[in-house]
């Protein structure tokens, strides 16, 4: 234990491969490769920068002398001066030209995306996974009735199965967005102090296309295809805010598929994974609570949030820059896409063992289904010669009688006896009990299962083969 605060995000949600990505070590190397790129660059374009130089450069990149850094930086209050001053001083010979030309943001906002293209594919490989394991539990239970529900009323049948077909339809357009931010993603590249590349003009003596070169080689370098085409000393804000907001669609997603699992866990339908030994509640030790979900749905509520504090960055951001991004941006953005990966590493622990309770489902199927089944037995009634629009009125008034029946005295539901017993409907017992199999009421279901996963999932899963099987610790 600690005498200090600890984030909880790293302490006890996040993965370590994504709190790594976020880690000082994974950014100050970043720093350094990009100064390598950018004398590479630079030499390669002519200036007076040697082999030599830049080989000493790559020798100490993953050799941070943090304690000279940190030194610095109470000394001239600024990160990057630090660190340029720590690698200047582990490389004498390359310390005239690291950093040449550049503004801090060269090392700042084109390491922020890095570290971002980095967080949005551990995030993309964990959709493919969870989509992986709902498609499994889809197919399992494609043909398993169940009560549909619209505005919490029981509503027409559906199957387990479909209903999860319908949380996969929304990782389905999350995975679609993460994929379309991963393709489009630009570096800022080399912009220099407001965004007008004027210290690189006066390095290449005014020769505009070396210095389009130079943002085009080291924006290459860096394993991107373009640079923004035009920036500030930053680049906009916008992109910030466009990468969380698809972060608060994926928990925007969990938090409905969530929220849905712990409403069939209070009707004792669905249950997530609940170990031998694990504690419901300190007080009544029966309970049962769906403690993951319930963590899912918290830190989703808390990406969801963070949207409005990067719309309101990039609002307020003034002319070509101001600092007022920096603080909040250190934080807000690790801590989503922390809080990202953990609710998607919860919802694949969910999802790889939901408990089914089929004779609970049936129960409720069958207390309901004699409501439902009223259509189909006022057209097999027409068939025999009944009328339509009195069978009706006559189904609306036994309906209203055992409605009653059920919520007031709390007797079993004797809409079908009632049925059977008026001669208006002309239809026996057999005839009726023939019209309750719930496999008559869901519709396409099946089907649709089917479809949705060949059509839409598998082609996924295809694509993303060799990173299905994602092995999910949860800390808690």
């Amino acid at each position: 234990m600690t005498n200090t605060y600890e984030n909880p995000l790293i302490t006890r949600y996040t993965s370590p491969q994504m709190a790594s990505v976020f880690s000082s070590d994974e950014k100050f190397r970043l720093w350094r490769t990009l100064w390598i790129a950018l004398a590479e660059s630079e030499k390669e374009l002519g200036l007076n920068i040697t082999d030599e130089q830049i080989d000493e450069m790559k020798k100490y990149r993953d050799d941070i002398n943090y304690d000279v850094a940190r030194k610095k930086e109470k000394e001239v209050r600024h990160d990057v001066m630090a660190h340029v001053h720590a690698f200047g001083e582990q490389c004498p010979k390359a310390k005239p030209i690291i950093h040449l030309g550049a503004t801090s943001a060269f090392v700042g906002d084109n390491t922020d995306i890095i570290v971002m293209k980095k967080a949005l594919i551990i995030v993309r490989k964990k959709l493919v996974n969870l989509l992986y394991q709902l498609s499994i539990f889809a197919e399992k239970y494609k043909s398993v009735p169940t009560l549909g529900f619209t505005h919490f009323q029981p509503a027409q049948l559906t199957t387990v199965g479909k209903r999860a077909t319908l949380w996969m339809m929304d990782f389905l357009l999350d995975l679609n967005d993460i994929e379309d931010l991963i393709d489009s993603l630009m570096l800022r590249g080399v912009k220099g102090t407001t965004g007008t590349q004027a210290s690189f003009l006066n390095l290449f003596s005014g020769d505009h296309e070396k210095v389009k070169q130079l943002d085009k080689l080291v924006v290459e370098k860096l394993g991107f295809e373009k640079s923004i085409p035009v920036s500030g000393q930053t680049y906009t804000r916008k992109i910030d805010y466009k990468i969380l907001s698809v972060l608060s669609g994926i928990a925007q997603s969990v938090h409905k598929m969530t929220n849905d699992i712990r409403l069939l866990q209070h009707l004792k339908e669905i249950e997530e994974p609940f170990e031998k030994n694990q504690i419901g509640s300190s007080a009544m030790a029966y309970k049962r609570n769906p403690m993951r979900s319930e963590r899912a749905a918290a830190l989703s509520r808390y990406i969801i949030s963070s949207t409005m504090n990067t719309a309101m960055t990039t609002a307020t951001q003034w002319f070509e820059r101001t600092l007022d991004d920096s603080a909040n941006r250190r934080i807000v953005i690790p801590e989503c896409f922390m809080a990202a990966d953990a609710v998607l590493d919860i919802c694949i622990n969910i999802s790889n063992g939901l408990v089914v309770h089929e004779k609970v489902i049936r129960q409720h199927i069958m207390n309901e289904l004699p409501f439902m089944a009223t259509e189909n037995n006022i057209m097999e009634s027409v068939k025999k010669g009944g009328d339509r629009q009195e069978l009706h009125e006559k189904i609306r008034q036994h309906s209203m009688e055992s409605a009653k029946r059920v919520k007031d005295e709390g007797l079993d539901n004797d809409l079908l006896k009632r049925i059977a017993s008026d001669d208006a409907f002309n239809l026996t017992e057999e005839d009726i009990d023939n019209l309750m199999a719930p496999e008559l009421y869901i519709g396409r279901s099946v089907e649709q299962v089917d479809d949705f996963n060949s059509e839409y999932i598998q082609p996924i899963l295809d694509k993303y083969k060799d990173e299905i099987g994602v092995e999910v610790e949860l800390k808690v």
